[in-house]
């Protein structure tokens, strides 16, 4: 038997407490977990792809067997490419089922050998999102209980530049 080698996508933006739960419990069940940065052109995120990239490596530098890569286009195929044959997807509510069932199908479909694996947050992150911490920031809030401090510091960062460039074309 080969070693198990899993896939935990999303577009981290930034990455929260939550995912890192997900990321700790799942690479205790595979040999490998890589976390799967997704390069998604149809939204513009806060942090560009290679910060997301450098913070994930950062909070994440405690599990031997985590990888950070960023990827294009279908989820199976970098599954394919990275020889991975396990999808690992969080589950907050039962609003997210819906969605993650549905592509789990489309998945297993386009790939019949590429499982899909549910894993449910943690009951203290379970109404926890990215868009909820980066409004919290974007209004000044405390977002340390929500994200690890290495993003704390990096979303505050960004939020000042977001205000001082917002300000500067208010002043013209």
């Amino acid at each position: 038997m080969g070693k198990t080698i899993a896939i935990y996508p999303g577009s981290f933006d930034p990455v929260t407490r939550g995912h890192m739960d997900i990321i700790e419990r799942a690479s205790k069940t595979v040999d490998h977990l890589i976390v799967g940065v997704l390069v998604n052109s149809a939204k513009s995120p806060l942090f560009t792809v290679e910060e997301r990239v450098a913070l994930l490596k950062q909070v994440t530098a405690q599990y031997p067997n985590v990888e950070i890569r960023s990827f294009e286009g279908l989820l199976v195929d970098f599954a394919r490419a990275s020889g991975a044959h396990i999808l690992i997807r969080g589950l907050r509510a039962v609003t997210d089922f819906e969605y993650e069932l549905q592509m789990s199908q489309t998945n297993h479909k386009l790939s019949p050998n590429v499982e899909t694996m549910f894993l449910t947050t943690s009951i203290e992150y379970s109404y926890l999102s990215s868009t909820t911490v980066r409004e919290i920031a974007a209004f000044g809030g405390d977002v340390t209980q929500f994200v690890p401090q290495a993003v704390a510091v990096e979303l505050e960062k960004k939020m000042k530049s977001t205000r001082k460039k917002k300000e500067s074309v208010t002043d013209e």
